[in-house]
């Protein structure tokens, strides 16, 4: 089995796991995470195929999908096993998708560049039209309401809050979002982050404006 055929078997293999998931972390998610993480491994000059075997894997072992941390990386390590790679590159894979999530600013800072690559690639699907459009997702997924103006976002907030704690969609922007672009890695990435960090608050000031006008045309 070369490189193309385990890749081929590895996106088979995710694909069936989360094809049908409704929370944002769904295949298109990971395509574009793995499309993503390409663009920056040539700029970056990172191993191509170690990113993408990594962006295809990162979302198995997330906590959010998996249920829990350990059992994701169980479940990654298992499949890897299967394939014809070397330990290194096999330790390497795993390092790299430990170090992806956000975890409410808890997570890891990667030190290979296929890792911050990854990385990176992920941020980049969080922020932006498509970043708003997977964080109304998510929200819906786990009941939680789109805006409450009298719920305050969390300054600082544990791993453990941000996963479990009351939120909202919007508040998401300010517990997450608006500060992914400062957390950039890679110095390509931070160029696309930029244009996309500039949307989101184009979004929030016309969501403010037209949620203030309701108010306005009933107490008017």
């Amino acid at each position: 089995m070369d490189k193309r055929e385990t890749i081929q078997k590895t996106e088979q293999y995710v694909r069936s796991l989360l094809e049908n998931d409704a929370s944002g972390h769904d295949w298109w998610h990971i395509d574009r995470v793995r499309r993503m993480g390409i663009t920056l491994a040539k700029k970056e000059g990172a191993d191509e195929f170690i990113v993408e075997m990594a962006a295809l894997l990162h979302d198995v072992a997330d906590e959010k999908i998996a249920g829990n941390e350990e059992k994701g990386l169980s479940a990654v390590t298992s499949w890897l096993e299967q394939m014809p790679l070397s330990n290194d590159d096999k330790e390497h894979i795993i390092d790299i998708i430990s170090s992806v999530s956000f975890k409410g600013g808890h997570g890891k800072k990667p030190h290979t560049i296929e890792g911050m690559v990854v990385q990176d690639a992920d941020r980049l699907d969080a922020i932006g039209a498509i970043g708003i459009a997977r964080t109304f997702m998510y929200a819906g997924s786990r009941g939680h309401l789109m805006h409450d103006p009298f719920l305050p976002y969390r300054e600082k907030i544990t791993k453990e809050e941000y996963r479990h704690g009351r939120s909202t969609a919007i508040n998401h922007f300010y517990e997450k979002l608006l500060k992914l672009k400062e957390w950039m890695n890679t110095e390509s990435a931070k160029q696309i982050a930029l244009k996309r960090h500039q949307f989101m608050e184009r979004f929030l000031h016309q969501f403010y404006q037209e949620w203030d006008e309701q108010y306005e045309n009933v107490n008017g």
